[in-house]
């Protein structure tokens, strides 16, 4: 894609905006519709804080591509190339052979940076240093059980390892410790950000807003993922009591499955609700000046917070969308 995209510099009288996009798998590709808001508006995040889908979309954001370009290359990748990303899943391809490793069985099939290799668009930076936007990324260190939160050094294996899904996806090793899927333990990371802005925005495509769509003989790895999804559900739910966005935007997609990567436009339909939620709260903010509480206030000194996370170098929420199909 060699289309320049657009400068996005936000108001004078804007305040400004952190952004955390969470992790979901297949659901959070309704990012790229909360993106495309920001850009309508012209508003550019000072901040980005993403985990999981969450950090591949805001690494994406933050190298400076557009909402429409990375839209326009999701498609691509699951359009034009979506046999290499079903059969990639499937593990069961020639073309794909180089991604798996033969390795012991305790070992996982896949390796999620030479993933990133093949989906990233090659507009994003190597570096941490190199991008638009500052960013931080969300991974778990698997030997400590904490989280840990990547905003320097190289780009690439800190998403990589935020995106690897346990048993899905081998561990990403850095700078000594082995990591892996970030939301196992910051699924929604607002805490992140929080203060590095007038108005922090965070988007929760994880939140329960319908039933699973579960089979009565679910597969092992239907079971694995949908075990992820109640973990992550319930720190977000137990994180939310404690401390709350200015702006928080519910995506009701949970009828998709987290692999359900061949419904693109499905999701993206699902979404638009949630767009124009998006919309209508900074257009308030844009208009009254002051960031306000979109849904509650934040909780007073003394309410206890989640531990901080180890770093290298919280209004009722807005739910928009549909119930279930």
């Amino acid at each position: 894609m060699d289309q320049q995209h657009p400068d996005r510099k936000t108001p004078p009288s804007f305040p400004s905006v952190a952004l955390a996009l969470g992790g979901g798998g297949a659901r959070g590709l309704a990012h790229i519709l909360m993106l495309e808001v920001f850009d309508e508006l012209g508003i550019k995040p000072t901040v980005i804080a993403g985990t999981s889908i969450g950090a591949l979309y805001g690494a994406a954001y933050a190298s400076g591509l557009n909402a429409v370009q990375i839209r326009a290359y999701t498609e691509e990748i699951l359009g034009r190339r979506f046999d290499l990303v079903r059969q990639l899943f499937a593990a069961r391809s020639e073309p794909v052979q180089r991604l798996l490793r033969v390795l012991p069985v305790r070992s996982a099939l896949l390796n999620s940076a030479t993933l990133l290799d093949l989906l990233f668009p090659d507009r994003v930076p190597k570096s941490f240093s190199e991008l638009d936007i500052p960013l931080k990324v969300v991974a778990t260190d698997l030997a400590s059980q904490e989280p840990m939160v990547l905003d320097s050094g190289p780009l690439r294996p800190a998403v990589a390892a935020s995106i690897a899904i346990p048993v899905l996806f081998s561990p990403v090793v850095i700078d000594g410790r082995t990591l892996v899927d970030g939301g196992l333990v910051n699924p929604l990371p607002f805490d992140l950000i929080d203060g590095a802005a007038d108005v922090t925005v965070a988007i929760d495509v994880n939140a329960k807003t319908a039933e699973a769509d579960i089979g009565p003989r679910p597969t092992a790895v239907e079971v694995m993922v949908q075990s992820i999804q109640i973990l992550q559900k319930a720190i977000t739910r137990e994180r939310l009591r404690y401390r709350r966005p200015d702006i928080l935007i519910q995506v009701a997609v949970d009828q998709f499955g987290v692999l359900e990567f061949t419904k693109p436009h499905e999701i993206l339909e699902a979404a638009q609700p949630a767009k124009a939620a998006l919309r209508r709260e900074l257009l308030r903010v844009l208009e009254t000046g002051t960031p306000g509480h979109a849904v509650a206030p934040r909780p007073e000194a003394g309410v206890p917070t989640a531990p901080e996370p180890i770093r290298r170098a919280m209004p009722p929420a807005v739910q928009s969308g549909r119930p279930r199909r």
